[in-house]
């Protein structure tokens, strides 16, 4: 083996010298061969059978060989066809050596998978001027190998990150069905605990519904009706992501809204309050437009405070974001008391927001499901608006 420095050296697709085996069982002509090489920089590796051959190139691979055509044992032929069978070796450059001149035997040579000749004596510019030739159809064949590998790679890695991103629209998208895009995008990139997993906290429910909608529907025509829930919904809908509430539900004229969950807000009940307030007069600017149709309808809001189980309710293919808990229930009874423009608090809620807030004590009161009475408050007016 012997391997000299060249500036005029062909190199591998690496970078390297150029590994070439010399396969030939007559002394003279390996060190003929490895002497003309390794002068011009090549990396020099010389076996004198096929078997070593073959068992050369699996050892390591060369970048070009130089294959005698008659040996002992295996001969070139033999040695080119095995090579051949291994799809790895396929694009092995494979020069074969002979002193045969017979168009046949070459032709046997083209068929076992031989890429040129050479006569001997070698003439070495011929020599050098194949091996040359040889040696950059393979750098080429390596630089598209490289090129698809690094192409496959981009591929994948393209494909994982538009699954990714069509995973985060969808899951993107089914989180702003409950919380405001902001949340939405916060939860997402990690910056709150996965809602969804069911837990347990303390939350301020808010309940909204329109009195008269029974009879309005009733009386209306159904585009009517769709017109009117379409204006309900965008106005309360705008104030909800104003207010960063989480939607729990729609109910055709009612919503279920509450503070405090995902992420914790600060003064949930007073946050509440005031959202309901600014709904109140949303909803007293749509009164005004819909009494000059015909038909009555008016707000009525329930707020309650407490601990409730938070988390996905459903199945597979329709998931919500629920509260399960009294405190819902209270909010709820709460709202079917409240008469048209008022908001019915908790005696808890009151407690939070009693220093911010207009209010009269409307006692204890009986509500459906709750066997001792309830104490509630009916908020009047706010003391002065947030800045």
């Amino acid at each position: 083996m012997s391997a000299h420095a060249d500036p005029g050296a062909d190199e591998a697709g690496d970078g390297r010298a150029a590994h070439i085996l010399v396969v030939d069982d007559t002394p003279a002509n390996v060190k003929l061969l490895e002497d003309l090489l390794g002068f011009h920089g090549y990396e020099v590796e010389a076996v004198t059978s096929g078997e070593e051959a073959l068992a050369a190139i699996r050892e390591r691979l060369p970048d070009l060989m130089l294959l005698d055509v008659l040996m002992p044992g295996l001969s070139g032929y033999d040695v080119c066809r095995a090579v051949r069978v291994d799809p790895a070796l396929a694009m092995l450059p494979v020069v074969m050596v002979t002193a045969l001149e017979d168009r046949e035997e070459r032709v046997k040579g083209l068929d076992a998978g031989a890429d040129d000749f050479l006569s001997k004596p070698v003439n070495p510019p011929e020599l050098l001027a194949r091996v040359r030739s040889l040696l950059r159809i393979r750098r080429l064949y390596d630089t598209v190998q490289r090129q698809a590998h690094q192409l496959a790679a981009w591929n994948q890695r393209l494909e994982a990150r538009v699954l990714e991103q069509v995973s985060h629209v969808e899951k993107l998208g089914r989180l702003k069905r409950f919380f405001s895009p902001q949340l939405a995008e916060l939860i997402l990139a990690g910056g709150a605990d996965d809602p969804l997993e069911s837990h347990r906290r303390d939350i301020t429910v808010v309940f909204l519904d329109l009195r008269g909608f029974t009879a309005f529907a009733e009386a209306a025509e159904p585009e009517e009706v769709m017109a009117a829930l379409s204006e309900f919904h965008h106005a309360m809908g705008r104030r909800i992501l104003e207010y960063q509430g989480t939607l729990e539900r729609f109910t055709g004229d009612g919503l279920m809204v509450f503070f405090n969950d995902p992420l914790p807000i600060h003064q949930p009940a007073s946050r509440a309050v005031e959202m309901a307030f600014v709904m109140q007069e949303d909803a007293l600017r749509l009164a005004a437009q819909w009494k000059k149709k015909g038909y009555t309808l008016g707000l009525g809001i329930g707020i309650a405070q407490g601990y409730a189980t938070v988390g996905a309710i459903g199945f597979e293919g329709r998931i919500d974001y629920g509260a399960i808990g009294t405190v819902t229930n209270l909010a709820n009874r709460l709202c079917d008391l409240a008469e048209p423009g008022h908001i019915l608090v908790s005696q808890r809620v009151y407690a939070e927001v009693e220093e911010s807030v207009f209010a009269e004590d409307i006692g204890e009161v009986r509500l459906h499901g709750f066997k001792r009475p309830v104490s509630a408050f009916r908020l009047l007016d706010l003391k002065g608006l947030p800045e």
